[in-house]
Formats: C-alpha cells, structure tokens, sequence
C-alpha cells in the first residue's frame, strides 16, 4: 500500500485527517512567533530610526540567526525558512522603491492571489481544499464524486480565502495611504492570531462532520 493511502487509512474520517493535516501545518509555538519575528523586527526599527536600509538589514540578520539556531539544534527549518525567503522578497521591493511601506507589498500580492484562486476554485465547483484531501489519499480527483465532500470542501476553501481577503482589505488602504507602522502592526494581528482563529473555525466545522476516508 502506497505511503499516502497508508497514511489516510489510518484516520476514520476526512475530518480528522485534515484536522491533523492543519494542526501540523500551523508549526506548533515557536513556528508562530519565528514567522512574525522579521515583521516586528522591521516595523519597529523603522518607526524608531526611518531608515529603511538599517531596518531591512537587521530584520534580516536576526532572521538568519535563528535559521542558524535551527540548524545547530537539527529542528525542522520549513517555517523560518519562509519566513526568511518573506523578509527577503520584501527587501528586493522595499530596496527598488526605496519606500518602506513596499516592504508590505509582496504580502498584499500573495494574498490578493490566494483569494483570487480559492473563489475562482470555488465558482467552478473544484474546492482548493479537496485536492489537499485527494493528495493525502491518493485519489487527486476521487472526492469531487461525493457531494456532501465537496459541499464541505466548498466551505473549508470560503474559510481559507476569508483571512487573505480581509487581509487585502486592510492592508491595501494603509499601503494606499503610506502608513508603514499600521501596516506592520496589521500585518502581525492579522498573521498568526487570524490563522489560529481561522484554525478554530476549522476544528469546529470539522468536529460537525463524519465523512467516512474513501478506502
């Protein structure tokens, strides 16, 4: 049996596989507070001195330090990681511009995007989130025949673009207006804190349901 279908096979319900499948991806503690550090490292430092190039130079170093650590304590580097290749896609912006509020702008890009391709995926009845579950299963397309599984699909997508489009919302009109501490503050409310929340939302939608693992 194929690792994958090895692994669904050990869950009684989708439910509870993709309650697993989201509790990992959140990183557990420390994932959450390495991923916010690089934007409370900028935000502050900028809003303290207004220099863009000291901002974005130590934001970076102190992001590099726990990759560092990671690596020396051979932990899981995924999440710093992403959060390193973040601060640096920001930095290229930022750095081309010379404006600190374009420090925030990737962000809004990927987040606009995201949004976009959850609703598109939405509209035509293919749920982003069911081909997570066809991936975890083994059956990329198998799920989209059962329609009680896709009605919930169509409902764990809506609460995965939710977050990114109040995100675009809030960012766009203080990138709009130039205000570079709002922003970095928004962008730190309305990271992990909204992500656990949305987790929740999740958990407790999951916890409502009993769709049985295709075998």
């Amino acid at each position: 049996m194929p690792d994958h279908q090895a692994q669904a096979a050990s869950f009684e319900t989708v439910e509870h596989l993709v309650r697993s499948k989201l509790a990992e991806a959140l990183g557990g503690r420390r994932g959450i507070v390495e991923s916010a550090v690089p934007t409370i490292a900028f935000t502050v430092l900028y809003v303290a001195t207004h220099d863009l190039r000291l901002a974005l130079t130590v934001s970076i170093a102190i992001t590099v330090g726990l990759l560092i650590v990671r690596l020396v304590q051979r932990s899981t580097v995924q999440f710093i990681v992403n959060a390193l290749f973040g601060i640096g896609i920001a930095a290229v912006f930022a750095s081309r511009s010379g404006e600190a509020r374009d420090v925030f702008l990737p962000g809004i890009l990927y987040n606009a995007g995201y949004a976009a391709l959850f609703i598109f995926s939405i509209v035509v009845r293919w749920p982003a989130v069911g081909f997570m579950i066809g991936g975890i299963t083994g059956e990329p397309t198998e799920w989209h025949r059962d329609k009680a599984l896709v009605r919930l699909c169509t409902k764990l997508t809506w609460l995965f673009a939710l977050p990114c489009i109040l995100r675009v919302l809030v960012y766009y009109p203080l990138y709009a207006g130039d205000h570079v501490a709002l922003l970095g503050t928004a962008k730190i409310v309305l990271g992990w804190p909204l992500q656990l929340a949305t987790f929740a939302a999740m958990a407790w939608l999951l916890s409502r349901n009993r769709t049985p693992v295709a075998s």
